[in-house]
């Protein structure tokens, strides 16, 4: 059975390129009927958090990806870390390490070329005996070093292919530290034979780390899973992604009114791309279509104006009932809920989330859109105001059109467009002068749904209140 981990390290949110890691876990472990393990590696004391643990976690519940066992959590295994470590001395694989760290620098500042091309000499490997003993007598921290044999390191990785790397170039790297707390490569390796991981799908920036990992598999007679290593994700200056590229955090996402599904689709469609990508895939037709053999090589780049695209046409797809518990958050946290909206207005504010859904990329637009029609006070786009305002036949015009509207009966979308294009057509214009200035009056920029269903909403004591603020502007 398929056996894949998702094994985050709780120093920081759970951002974009982990997301996106965790997704191509857990799709795959779907896809082939496996099992998805959450591991915390937490061994990190002075960084790690229990509030970054927990941020992690909401992340991937609110993104859908449910875990089958975990989480897991590094910090209470230390005891078995240190036995293994401990095996591997017994079997000669490794071997304890008495230097202190300034040590270590010397040597390394006084070897060619100011130390370039060092890595660990091996000297506490030649110790005597004796020397040891003194040296536990003492008291002197010890660490566990790896000892690499030479010898070629051959494995296929799963998107890029075969890998060779020779193990002269790699120093005997540390197990255990003095402290007695394990290094990456020891927990990872431990972690994932008790876990039984048959898959290690992560970062290609640990590529290198594969084949001390692979050396460690060997020393503890066990056949090593199968890698892929997935490509970075970029920002926009073909840089790693970082905080510098702007928001990478899910839970920021999830604040600034995304909907998960339109988050799993955008990493979904970074490096593997389920078919079509200018559509909203569902969750089970990701599952149906993965492959790790689909992923690409290349880094693929983090492009925001997508993101809010497939979120754009997710709402656009949602009925407003639907939409409406979110809106309804939104508009609370923005000081415009009205209790009326869910009672004697509720199809009146259905009506309004379905205008203003076309328009939206995230559910804060609607706050931002909804203002002309849940309050009075507007701001006005000054750059509209110089386009559509200034026309000298409108301080004529335009209090006829309002006269017209303040004898309409029925202040519905056809009969407003009736009367302006009847108007427009006696006064010999065009009716978009009107159009363009009435978007103006009454929403304040020169940007909007159709403005005869905009007026419609507004209704008509508004429309026309708005309207006699012209000479004002």
């Amino acid at each position: 059975m398929v056996r894949v981990r998702f094994a985050p390290s709780p120093t920081g949110h759970l951002h974009i390129g982990a997301a996106r890691t965790s997704l191509f876990n857990w799709l795959f472990a779907r896809h082939c009927s496996g099992k998805f393990i959450l591991r915390i590696e937490d061994t990190d004391m002075a960084r790690s958090s229990e509030k970054m643990s927990k941020g992690i976690l909401e992340g991937l519940k609110w993104l859908g990806l449910n875990w089958d066992e975990g989480p897991i959590f590094q910090s209470e295994r230390i005891e078995i870390y240190k036995k293994m470590a401990e095996e591997l001395v017994r079997k000669d694989h490794a071997y304890y390490c008495y230097c202190l760290p300034e040590e270590i620098q010397n040597r390394k500042k006084e070897a060619p070329f100011g130390g370039r091309d060092w890595k660990y000499d091996r000297f506490c490997l030649k110790l005597s005996e004796e020397r040891k003993r003194e040296l536990e007598k003492e008291g002197r921290p010890k660490a566990i070093r790896f000892l690499v044999p030479e010898r070629e390191i051959e494995y296929r990785d799963l998107i890029h292919g075969s890998i060779s790397v020779e193990t002269k170039n790699i120093e005997d790297f540390v197990l255990l530290r003095s402290d007695g707390l394990p290094t990456y490569h020891l927990s990872v390796v431990v972690d994932d034979l008790d876990q039984g991981i048959t898959h290690v799908i992560r970062g290609d920036d640990h590529i290198s780390n594969t084949p001390k990992q692979i050396l460690l598999y060997k020393s503890f007679e066990s056949s090593p899973p199968e890698f892929a290593h997935l490509a970075l994700i970029f920002g926009s200056d073909k840089k790693k992604l970082s905080k510098r590229h702007g928001v990478t955090s899910v839970i920021q996402f999830k604040e600034d009114g995304y909907f998960p599904l339109a988050i799993v689709n955008f990493l979904s469609q970074m490096s593997w791309s389920p078919g079509e990508e200018e559509r909203i895939y569902s969750v089970e037709e990701m599952v149906k279509g993965f492959s790790l053999d689909k992923l690409s090589k290349g880094s693929p780049v983090f492009d925001l104006a997508k993101l809010e695209w497939l979120n754009g046409q997710l709402i656009s797809q949602m009925e407003a009932e639907e939409l409406a518990p979110y809106v309804t958050e939104e508009l609370r946290r923005e000081d415009l809920w009205q209790e009326k909206l869910d009672k004697e207005m509720r199809e009146w504010f259905l009506r309004l989330i379905n205008l203003l859904k076309e328009r939206s990329h995230t559910i804060k637009d609607f706050s931002v859109r909804a203002k002309p029609f849940l309050t009075d006070g507007l701001s006005y786009d000054p750059a509209g105001i110089e386009k559509y305002l200034k026309d000298e036949r409108l301080g004529k015009l335009l209090p006829k059109l309002k006269e017209d509207f303040l004898l309409m009966e029925d202040f519905t979308s056809p009969h407003i467009e009736q009367v302006l294009r009847q108007r427009a057509e006696k006064e010999g214009v065009k009716a978009a002068l009107f159009i363009h200035a009435l978007r103006m009056l009454v929403v304040g920029e020169p940007v909007s749904p159709g403005i005869f269903e905009v007026l419609e909403l507004v209704g008509k004591d508004k429309t026309i209140k708005r309207m006699g603020k012209f000479q004002n502007i």
